[in-house]
């Protein structure tokens, strides 16, 4: 879910500080950014050692005892789960660390909950596939057909099923309801997706934006083709025949497995956070053993059995991104890499991070679930120096050597630009986070460009160098590729980033180039203005000086610095939400709309008083005598107020829904 990542961005836009995308919104339960992790040096470049190690328990459980301790201890995370199978068994499971820190329970991977957030999802996509076998679910129609409400089309297409398992419905990212403070909060399915429709803003099939709504409307139609609870379905058709006894996505926990379930934690070091109360079920609020999570990697590459008659479908890939790149398949989405054809899933919630990964022709799965955030968010890089090491202890390839481009350096000012991500909101309030924090590609004297938001173990942007015409590679054999038409970039993809989203160009009158140093300067100037208001009273009080303005300057002169403050304290609202999310305060229901409606009021009389602001400046420079500052003042005042006026429209602080 990683609500608390989506909003870190806008915590620190007043000091210019830009998140990466490893703290943009990836979702509820949504697949993370890869990176490296703390003390590891899996990013390298991967070489064919002289000997390449055999795939077998005792090589894979050494490699682990010198990976997962260190990572673990540096990250600030508490426990872990891993899990490898190969040809049909169980290689290894493994726990380390602890469940609960303060009670030094360490983790058993048979009997120790984990929640493995997005991948959830995998169940889900399960789910559907047997309806499909069974005659119930057509792919390719109008998903309307399974429901007992209507989404209406859009630009004329409606939403098929497999676009809901392809990410390309068109949703934008929405996340109020996801989580609860409460189960007595918690809605029912059936609710929860007539409620919460996002709104759309692409075509279903053109563009992949990662949505958990979209999970969560396909496990309603479960529910309804199936005449069962999609909780109960579940149980009864994936969890049952797999002997899944340590499994639920039931929230509250069942009393029989409650006493199993990890704490969760932001570091080790912190207290544990309550059980995370995650009302999008299907799209992520799975609980499992490493040990269970097992028995259902091992059914998917055994092509489905028990569970389904062929499974192979679910990883043909539906989209292919030009120039290649690995795309999504139906539920999973391609990872290839080191020369093997992979699927899997990441998922995050707060506090639980985890991946899943099969590597389809090897017959070998793997599974680790993290309960902590860690330092610096140092999960998402421990899973992806995890996945990386084994590929390169177990399936070495050595480095190709491709010469750089010759159309480099003409090629890189094509690609030199501001971008945001595909997954994002629009017409909610969390467009704020969006257009405040995007990814600036640049184009480097070498011919090499940089992606602000795609860093290196040292957290710095990597320097990718061009191998053919707008694909570039950097130095660990990772992939970033434009899509031109008739000389502009319309997309940028990388594999660094699951296929569920792409990098789009910014429009220039959204750009984050010149709207974040404008909000500063908006806040700037206004506090400035309320801070000189009692200060010059003060002056006049000290040397006895009467105020000088009468009539109607006397009463705008007023009124402009009233309406700062009323402004001041509309962005103050929408600052305090975030602060709240960012600090795990609140969760993303409708116990915060009494503060929404707030902040909402505030800025509609903000953007009021910056008419008032407007004919202040007017006054200011057509009435006599007015001196130099005075003309100065009104007009940065002005620019102040239309400045928040700008703000509050487009960023939809002032409109009136409360969905979010």
């Amino acid at each position: 879910m990683r609500l608390r990542s989506i909003v870190t961005a806008l915590a620190v836009l007043v000091l210019g500080v830009t998140p990466t995308l490893a703290q943009a919104p990836v979702g509820p339960v949504g697949p993370a950014t890869p990176q490296v992790a703390p003390g590891t040096n899996a990013m390298a470049v991967p070489a064919t050692p002289a000997a390449t190690p055999a795939l077998g328990k005792a090589d894979v459980d050494t490699w682990l005892d010198g990976f997962m301790p260190y990572a673990l201890a540096s990250g600030g995370i508490a426990g872990a789960v891993v899990v490898v199978v190969k040809d049909g068994q169980v290689l290894t499971e493994r726990g380390f660390g602890y469940a609960d820190v303060k009670a030094g329970t360490p983790v058993d991977p048979k009997t120790t909950l984990f929640r493995p957030g997005s991948v959830s999802k995998l169940f889900t996509w399960t789910a559907v596939m047997q309806l499909v076998e069974a005659g119930k679910i057509d792919l390719d129609k109008d998903v309307n057909g399974y429901l007992d409400f209507t989404i209406p089309p859009y630009q004329g297409k409606p939403i098929t099923m497999r676009a809901l398992m392809t990410h390309t419905a068109g949703f934008e990212e929405q996340v109020k309801h996801n989580f609860v403070d409460t189960p007595a909060r918690m809605e029912p399915l059936e609710t929860f997706v007539k409620r919460n429709l996002p709104e759309r803003i692409y075509a279903p099939r053109t563009t992949p934006a990662y949505s958990n709504y979209g999970a969560a409307l396909a496990g309603y139609i479960v529910q309804r083709l199936s005449g069962e609870p999609f909780n109960d379905y579940i149980k009864h058709h994936i969890f049952d025949p797999l002997g899944m006894q340590h499994a639920t996505f039931a929230t509250p926990l069942p009393a029989s497995i409650a006493a199993g379930m990890s704490q969760g934690y932001t570091e080790a070091s912190q207290p544990p956070h309550p059980f995370e109360d995650i009302a999008v079920g299907p799209a992520g609020s799975l609980s499992a053993t490493g040990d269970d999570m097992a028995k259902f990697v091992l059914a998917h590459l055994a092509g489905g059995g028990p569970i389904l008659k062929d499974s192979r479908p679910m990883y043909v890939q539906q989209d292919q991104f030009d120039p290649p790149l690995p795309g999504m398949a139906l539920g999973f989405y391609h990872e290839d890499r080191n020369g093997l054809r992979i699927v899997g899933h990441a998922g995050d919630t707060n506090y639980f991070h985890s991946d899943l990964h099969l590597l389809l022709d090897q017959h070998v799965g793997l599974f680790i679930s993290v309960n902590s955030l860690g330092k610096d968010g140092a999960a998402g890089p421990l899973r992806d120096a995890f996945f990386r090491g084994f590929l390169d202890r177990y399936y070495p390839v050595p480095a190709p050597n491709l010469p750089t481009s010759p159309t480099a350096k003409a090629d890189a000012k094509t690609v030199a630009g501001i971008y945001w991500l595909s997954r994002r909101s629009e017409s909610s309030f969390f467009r704020s986070v969006f257009v405040l924090s995007q990814a600036k590609v640049v184009a480097n004297p070498d011919g090499t460009i940089t992606v602000s938001d795609l860093r290196d173990a040292a957290r710095a942007p990597k320097p990718w160098r061009e191998v053919a015409p707008f694909r570039w590679v950097d130095r660990t054999g990772s992939t970033l590729v434009a899509v031109v038409k008739d000389g502009k970039v319309v997309q940028m993809i990388s594999d660094d980033l699951p296929p569920v989203m792409v990098l789009q160009p910014v429009p220039g009158w959204e750009s984050a180039s010149w709207s974040v140093p404008a909000l500063q300067a908006t806040v700037a100037i206004l506090l400035i203005l309320l801070l000189l208001w009692p200060l010059q009273a003060l002056v006049r009080r000290r040397y006895k000086q009467s105020f000088a303005l009468a009539g109607r300057r006397a009463t705008f002169y007023r009124l402009t610095r009233v309406s700062a403050l009323v402004q001041l304290l509309g962005f103050g609202a929408y600052f305090l939400i975030f602060a709240l999310f960012t600090g795990g305060s609140v969760a993303a229901d409708d116990g915060l709309d009494w503060l929404l409606i707030l902040g909402k009021a505030l800025c509609m009389l903000g953007i009021l008083g910056a008419l008032a602001q407007i004919w202040n400046a007017v006054l200011v420079w057509r009435t006599p005598p007015s001196s130099w500052w005075a003309k100065l003042s009104s007009v940065l005042v002005l620019l102040a107020g239309v400045g928040f006026a700008w703000f509050a429209i487009t960023l939809k602080f002032a409109n009136l829904t409360l969905q979010y």
